[in-house]
């Protein structure tokens, strides 16, 4: 069974400009029900009830805003659970963004320098994915720490809705289980053009990757080693260091003070888990998804899901079919198909459908 959980939430959310913005970003905002994606990913654990830790991996700058995150859902949850978050959480905050390799090694050295007399089976989760039902979600964990403990890195892989050009796809291969939900991974594919991305869809043997996984914690250590020692050999003062302490902020754990972490990451690489461990073993599993799983990652995703806009007040004449999201009044006359959003003392406008834009705009504009 599932221990412990890593969550990945040091990301800026640049696709959601400029209601994410650097002290502000996605993780931290809410579809509906006032809830944000940290919040719900933190959900999302509590529904395992892991005996172990719940380790959100940030950036020092936000660390305060996800401790008052995680106090805020314990607030207003069961007495068991607030119990969980407020005992069991801590935020680590990484000295710089290292990509994914590195914010998984040093959840998971976390957790084994506090714990090291316990194994651990790890699942990492991402904070920006919206993902129901949950008990669904919970059963295929349970089906990837199943095959975790039997030494598999595994990755959790979405049947795609469409012809998708933004995702990376794996190839299923040989079932491992004879159940139909757990598979060696054949090969990963690098995000495909419209023509390739048909292609996979037709096929019905490509999935999405979705940026989750699961893994025994030893294996991991052994994995990374083995497939790309540069960031494994980089982490060497944090095995071989002492534990780190830890203090209390809005009522939440923190480091408090961690030296080898700051000497292991002037040297680790940045690179994506994806491309250290999960396309170079050859102990690569796949869970296929039965859950729901959308990655909130542009306004045009955003505003399909989105049932109740913060708006504070819209007008729109003679329009169709626009999504507005502002903290001020909008007026709209005579247009349609727009994604208008006024957050932070900033604007855009956009056409819907044009999402991958707006990267591209966030940089002409910050110049």
């Amino acid at each position: 069974m599932i221990t412990d959980v890593i969550i990945m939430a040091g990301g800026f959310g640049e696709r959601l400009w400029p209601a994410s913005s650097p002290t502000h970003p996605k993780q931290f905002m809410a579809l509906n029900d006032n809830i944000s994606f940290l919040q719900e990913s933190l959900i999302r654990a509590l529904a395992l009830k892991i005996s172990g830790k719940i380790v959100v991996v940030t950036r020092k700058d936000i660390e305060n805003e996800c401790t008052l995150q995680i106090k805020k859902l314990a607030e207003r949850s069961e007495e068991a659970d607030a119990r969980k978050l407020l005992a069991e959480s801590i935020v680590l905050a990484e000295p710089a963004p290292k990509h994914t390799s590195a914010a998984i090694m040093l959840g998971v050295n976390l957790i084994n320098k506090l714990e090291p007399d316990s194994s651990h089976t790890f699942l990492v989760l991402t904070s920006d994915h919206v993902i129901s039902p949950v008990d669904q979600f919970a059963k295929d964990c349970k089906n990837a720490a199943n095959a975790a403990e039997n030494g598999k890195f595994v990755c959790f892989a979405i049947a795609p809705t469409q012809a998708a050009t933004g995702y990376g796809y794996i190839k299923a291969g040989k079932d491992l289980t004879g159940e139909n939900h757990t598979f060696k991974i054949e090969n990963f594919k690098e995000k495909p053009d419209e023509k390739t991305a048909k292609e996979y869809f037709e096929s019905g043997n490509y999935f999405w990757n979705s940026g989750m996984f699961a893994f025994e914690g030893k294996m991991f250590l052994n994995e990374m080693l083995s497939c790309t020692p540069k960031v494994s050999n980089a982490f060497e003062a944090v095995t071989k260091g002492k534990k780190p302490s830890l203090k209390q902020v809005n009522g939440v754990y923190v480091i408090k003070s961690w030296p080898e972490m700051e000497i292991t990451y002037q040297d680790v690489p940045s690179i994506a888990v994806d491309k250290a461990i999960a396309e170079k073993s050859e102990n690569a599993a796949v869970v296929k998804a039965t859950f729901k799983w959308t990655d909130v990652g542009s306004w045009d995703t955003f505003s399909e899901l989105c049932t109740n806009p913060m708006n504070n007040k819209v007008v729109q004449v003679e329009c169709e079919n626009n999504f507005v999201y502002s903290d001020i009044p909008v007026s709209l006359c005579g247009v349609k198909d727009l994604i208008v959003v006024a957050k932070n003392g900033k604007l855009l406008v956009m056409k819907k459908g044009e999402s991958s834009l707006v990267r591209s705009a966030v940089k002409a504009i910050e110049q």
